[in-house]
Order: structure tokens, then C-alpha cells, then sequence
């Protein structure tokens, strides 16, 4: 059970590091209390670079609650989630591609719009999960930046002719998979989209996926969007 550690977070920084070591650690309960002690972000960030796999994962989950609940607790980190997003730790390069969506919605410098190539780059491929991970942070980043919703859009149209491996084989069913997540991405933000015949199409193609999650999402997109069946 986690003990939390309120007193003297600035000099106890091994206890920080033991409680995440340990194998079943309350990230929820560590979180709740670096959001009251904001100084502990600095050692988590530390974390991240730990051999130790509890706390180095435990770390960046911990993070990436913050980044959900006070995402201006982390803005002045923004570089450091773009190494993660870069980086070739996979678990941490979507925790970097979760987190840095969080943070669209403080982005008072526009730093996602200088990194967006980067930020979109692998949703073509190879590896779903980051595809996928790209796809949801898209709907935060566009909410939060309005004026992008068509360029994300584009990006997002991507996932259809994309190249995603399974045991190093092509897999049309992962492709399945990202563009069900596409569709219901694309639902979220269709109220923000400019030219919208491109994603009716897309959508209305995913109502013959093999997959029937995909059939599913598609169905409701139009019935939510009656205007678009008609259009």
C-alpha cells in the first residue's frame, strides 16, 4: 500500500524513487501528491532514466497522470517528452506522445505546431499502438488548437493507406484496428472540420471493414451526424 510522502519532498528524493520501485506503487496515490508538491516533478523526470523498469515506467505513468490534471505542472519539461517521443523505448515514446497531447491544451507558445511533423510522423507505421496513440493525442492537440483541426484531419486520413507490421508482416487487421480509432477521432472533432468530404468518405468506406468494432463506429458516426448521410 503506498505511505504517502508529504514531508520534505525536496531532500527525500529516495523515497520518492522507493515507493516507485516497489512492485505494486499507487501511482494514482503519488500523483495526487506531486500535484500538492509540485517539486517532486523533477526527481520523476529523473525516473525516466532509470535501469530499474518499475520506476522507470512508473515514473512516466505518474507523469502522464499529472499531465492530465495540471498539464502547466510539466509545459516547462516539454522538451524532455519530446526526447521520450523521439526516443526508441517504445512504452515511453507513447507515454511522450500522450503526455505532449496533454500539454496542447497549455501550449501558450505554440511548441506543438514547431514539433507537428514529428509529433504525426509514425502514424503510417510500422507499429499500431504508437499509430494509435498518435491518433488520440490528435484530438486533444486540435481542441486545443482549433485553427490545426484540417492539417491533423489530414494526418489522420493516413492511417487508411498505412503500413503497420505484426511479427514483421504486413497486418491489415492492425490497419483495421488504427483506422476504427480514426473513426472515432474523427467523430470528436467533425464539428471543428472545414472541408468534410474526405472524412465522410473515409468513414463511410470503414462501414465494409472486416472488423465489426470498425462497422460499429462507423454507423454511429452517421447516425450521430445525420448530416452527413445526407450530404
Amino acid at each position: 500500500m503506498f505511505i504517502p510522502i508529504t514531508k520534505e519532498w525536496d531532500v527525500k528524493e529516495q523515497d520518492i524513487i522507493d515507493t516507485l520501485g516497489r512492485k505494486a506503487a499507487d501511482h494514482e496515490a503519488i500523483a495526487a501528491e506531486v500535484l500538492q508538491n509540485p517539486g517532486a516533478i523533477t526527481v520523476l523526470l529523473g525516473g525516466l532514466s532509470a535501469k530499474k523498469a518499475n520506476i522507470k515506467y512508473g515514473s512516466e505513468k505518474v507523469l502522464r497522470l499529472v499531465s492530465e490534471r495540471q498539464p502547466e505542472l510539466l509545459y516547462p519539461h516539454f522538451d524532455r517528452f519530446v526526447e521520450l517521443m523521439d526516443g526508441e523505448n517504445k512504452f515511453l515514446k507513447w507515454g511522450g506522445i500522450m503526455i505532449l497531447s496533454n500539454l496542447a491544451a497549455v501550449d501558450t507558445d505554440r511548441r506543438i505546431e514547431q514539433i507537428f511533423e514529428r509529433y504525426f510522423t509514425a502514424i503510417t507505421g510500422p507499429v499500431m499502438v504508437t499509430a494509435a496513440n498518435i491518433v488520440g493525442g490528435a484530438v486533444k492537440i486540435a481542441r486545443a488548437n482549433p485553427d490545426l483541426t484540417d492539417k491533423i484531419v489530414a494526418e489522420i486520413l493516413k492511417v487508411e493507406k498505412a503500413r503497420y507490421l505484426m511479427h514483421g508482416e504486413p497486418s491489415p487487421e492492425c490497419n483495421n484496428v488504427v483506422c476504427g480509432q480514426a473513426v472515432g477521432a474523427l467523430a470528436e472533432i467533425y464539428d471543428q472540420v472545414s472541408d468534410r468530404k474526405e472524412v465522410r468518405e473515409f468513414i463511410d468506406r470503414q462501414l465494409h471493414s472486416s472488423r465489426p468494432a470498425v462497422r460499429k463506429k462507423a454507423k454511429q458516426f452517421f447516425a450521430t451526424h445525420k448530416e452527413a448521410a445526407d450530404e
